[in-house]
């Protein structure tokens, strides 16, 4: 293990207000909503969209690190650039997603399990010689009636945690992510107990792994109402009720919170850590940051729509969503930034 090295590279992942833009889409996610745009669902397609996404002139600024599928980080440009080299040049460390996606939890109707420990130790290794310094793993956790059990929590935090180490021990620093989904009716009290939960329990697998808490991130859900809840609770509310968990259950050691979109709109997800940046900054023993997938490309997707005669007000839409983002990482972001 690099301990230093891990170190450097986790700081540099929040240094100077920035964050992570999560290109980490799986074939078959990023091919439906390719379908949704009338996009060919084809390779090249996917190639051309997510060089798109590379090239966007000053997308340095407000990103430190990109989070990259399998596909993605053997893929080039036209030219033949590498992507990986596309961004270490324009400042942004990559990283790669290494989990196979989330099954069937045997015995536990309504519950999923992370796999892809299988050759993780040997991917981790290729991933590392290709330029990657992080990676990602997600666990979904779904709240309902008698949801998250007790076994699925113990479950997907065991294997957060041995992912985790296997990075370290490879030189990369382990984004972990156990996402409680906003699916449902739930209340915000409710999600903000099953958060706490679930992060202790993670926190406790860590150490039972010997994970080095100061070479790694959090990439945990915001503590939300369920999207079908009748009560949505303000934009404040939601701040106060995730830093309230977070501070309950996250170690002062672990450098930054990076949160997920999660399905959030970009406006929402902007103006809850923004609000978060605000109210509780200065007092946060660790940073707070983002890590957002379609918070920030979504608006640009719908412009490329597929044509290359789209490609710069599609890039100028990229940049603008990242640098809202590091405005709300400042506690600067209002709604007026956002386009019309």
């Amino acid at each position: 293990m690099r301990r230093q090295d891990l170190i450097n590279t986790a700081r540099a992942l929040v240094a100077d207000h920035k964050g992570l833009l999560a290109m980490d889409e799986s074939t078959p996610t990023c091919n439906k909503r390719f379908a949704k745009l009338g996009i060919p669902q084809t390779e090249e397609a996917r190639r051309s969209y997510r060089e798109m996404i590379v090239t966007t002139p000053g997308l340095g600024e407000s990103i430190s690190g990109a989070i990259l599928y399998d596909e993605t980080i053997h893929q080039s440009k036209k030219d033949g650039t590498p992507f990986v080299k596309v961004l270490q040049d324009a400042g942004i460390i990559p990283g790669i997603k290494v989990d196979t996606g989330a099954k069937d939890l045997a015995g536990h109707p309504g519950e999923k399990i992370t796999e892809g420990l299988d050759g993780l130790r040997e991917r981790l290794s290729e991933y590392f010689k290709m330029g990657a310094r992080f990676a990602k793993w997600r666990a979904v956790l779904a709240i309902g009636d008698g949801i998250p059990s007790r076994g699925c929590i113990d479950a997907n935090a065991e294997m957060l945690a041995l992912y985790a180490g296997l990075c370290q021990e490879a030189g990369l620093v382990p984004i972990v992510e156990p996402e409680v989904l906003m699916d449902g009716d739930h209340t915000l009290e409710r999600c903000g107990k099953v958060t706490e939960e679930v992060l202790r329990m993670v926190f406790n697998k860590l150490n039972s792994q010997r994970v080095m808490l100061e070479g790694m991130i959090l990439k945990p859900n915001m503590v939300l109402p369920g999207l079908n809840c009748p009560k949505q609770e303000s934009v404040d509310e939601v701040a106060d009720a995730t830093v309230t968990s977070l501070l309950r259950a996250v170690p002062a050691a672990v450098p930054a919170i990076a949160f997920l979109s999660g399905g959030q709109s970009p406006e929402l997800a902007s103006a809850r850590l923004n609000a978060m940046n605000i109210r509780f900054k200065s007092r946060l023993p660790w940073a707070l940051a983002f890590s957002f997938a379609r918070a920030i490309q979504q608006p640009a997707l719908e412009i490329w729509k597929g044509n290359d005669a789209n490609l710069l007000p599609a890039q100028q839409a990229l940049y603008h969503q990242a640098k809202c983002n590091r405005a709300a990482r400042q506690g600067e972001y209002n709604a007026s930034m956002e386009r019309t």
